[in-house]
């Protein structure tokens, strides 16, 4: 994402798939204790991706903002203060 910092997701609830709103981004896997690897992860041209730790579909949709989730929820929130 020229421009702007890349968006982190995590997938705490165990979804199946993730529609997100770019094709750059960091998967966490779940929250703290319960992460992986922090991993930058690239669609390219595809519009898929599956994380290659907690194995999480994620799904490219043009109508997704790049905070938005389907199912919501799934944005993960960076503490800096911690």
């Amino acid at each position: 994402m020229a421009g702007g910092s890349i968006p982190y997701f995590q997938n705490d609830a165990g979804h199946a798939v993730i529609e997100i709103g770019v094709k750059e981004f960091m998967c966490v896997g779940a929250k703290a204790p319960f992460d992986h690897p922090h991993v930058f992860l690239d669609m390219g041209a595809d519009a898929e991706k599956v994380c290659p730790y907690c194995s999480t579909l994620f799904r490219y949709s043009s109508k997704l903002k790049a905070t938005e989730t389907q199912p919501a929820g799934c944005l993960y929130v960076i503490d800096r203060a911690a």
